[in-house]
């Protein structure tokens, strides 16, 4: 098997095309559910393909166009399997209906995608009665199975699929009594803010957080309270909201077991691979992309990094196996930065970064630094932990590399 790609997401569907365009004759997809398209098959709403189909698609919509010029290539499908291993020798070991199988790769790009932080991460206290889902479970069963979870709605979290659903839930009768961020700005895209709080009325409100659930059987409400500097709660003036439902979109986490099996270094800060510019981990011959690189915005960002996964793999299998021999440079954050990714650029190349502020910024500077030596600098407006930035350099000449952010909080 030339390549091997784990996850039939808008990630491995695009990194399966652009491999197959590069001339791959073998290329394979694994997905462990019923249908490709991944976490796009719930996402009704619109707001996708506007950058690679120049278009504005639902998310059904993106996925098909992506499986449709999967098909067309010729990329082959095993559905309903589960990846169990993965070793370091891109030996891949898999469960499917016909049983327990094993291929050896000449490559592997992981695209499994990422999964919701639960409430027994967050450690709510409180009782444990029904009523307690995450956003991206209520989208599914909303959205998909036509069930609604319940009539009166706090949300916890204003990540992006928190926020949608907000205003889902609002168009399908229920009441959203609000939604509760802890921090003191939102998680979620400005656009998603705008379009399912403030135009249906649901009050947003920040450094704020859930203190305790109540309802042994079935969820009757949930004490809610500010929250200091430190983030703990202020309980003196903790205040009980009767609901039915406690929707929880409080973050999300690369789905990257199988990548620990590999041996792929992983990232502290963003629990995705470690990676290169052509998005290549440690390990020779495997790749990542996509949410299970880190977590991205955009589905159309999600792509076009797949893309840049699919062309370096087929690479790789062109080269013999044989890795880019470049010097690297390691990009690290600096001031006002969370993270970045790619974790290494080569020398001499045009580079993108991606990467999130650790904080709001107004009239914002984004500066990368080789040393004291200023390589490249762009004014912003204002820049914000929930959308990612991004950020074109050459590396010509360079031996260290730091992304800054610097203005007014």
């Amino acid at each position: 098997m030339d390549l091997l790609i784990i996850g039939g997401g808008p990630a491995g569907l695009s990194a399966a095309i652009r491999a197959k365009e590069e001339g791959l004759e073998n290329v394979r997809i694994l997905e462990r559910n019923t249908h490709l398209g991944g976490i796009l098959n719930q996402c009704i709403h619109h707001g996708f393909g506007l950058h690679i189909f120049k278009e504005e698609l639902t998310g059904p919509e993106y996925a098909q166009r992506l499986i449709d010029r999967a098909v067309e290539l010729g990329v082959e499908f095993e559905l309903n399997t589960m990846v169990t291993d993965l070793s370091s020798e891109r030996m891949v070991t898999y469960v499917s209906r016909t049983g327990a199988k094993q291929v050896q790769a000449n490559a592997i790009i992981l695209g499994m995608g990422c999964r919701e932080r639960t409430r027994g991460a967050l450690g709510i206290p409180g009782d444990r009665g029904r009523g307690v889902y995450s956003a991206g479970t209520a989208q599914a069963l909303v959205n998909m199975k036509g069930i609604m979870p319940g009539k009166r709605v706090v949300i916890l979290g204003s990540g992006d699929i928190g926020l949608i659903m907000a205003r889902r839930m609002t168009l399908e009768g229920a009441e959203v009594l609000g939604v509760y961020e802890l921090m003191p700005h939102s998680s979620g895209l400005k656009r998603n803010i705008a379009q399912c709080l403030d135009d249906y009325g649901i009050p947003l409100h920040l450094s704020h957080t859930v203190t305790r659930i109540v309802g042994r059987k079935w969820l009757e409400g949930v004490y809610v309270a500010p929250v200091d500097e430190s983030r703990a709660p202020i309980y003196k003036e903790e205040q009980f909201i009767s609901c039915d439902t406690l929707l929880l979109s409080v973050g999300l986490l690369p789905e990257n077991e199988l990548s620990k099996k590999a041996g792929v270094q992983l990232s502290a800060k963003t629990g995705g691979a470690i990676v290169t510019s052509d998005l290549s981990t440690n390990v020779p011959g495997i790749f990542s992309c996509g949410n299970v690189l880190h977590v991205h915005d955009l589905a159309d960002d999600v792509t076009m990094e797949a893309y840049r996964a699919g062309t370096a793999a087929a690479n790789f299998i062109r080269n013999g196996g044989k890795t880019e021999t470049k010097k690297t440079i390691e990009v690290q954050p600096g001031a006002g930065v969370s993270y970045v990714s790619p974790n290494f650029v080569r020398e001499n190349e045009d580079a993108e970064l991606l990467f999130r502020s650790n904080g709001v910024y107004t009239n914002a500077t984004i500066s990368v630094y080789d040393g004291d030596r200023l390589i490249k600098s762009a004014k912003k407006r204002i820049v914000i932990p929930a959308e990612m930035e991004k950020f074109k350099i050459n590396t010509e000449g360079m031996r260290s590399c730091v992304v800054k952010v610097e203005g007014g909080k």
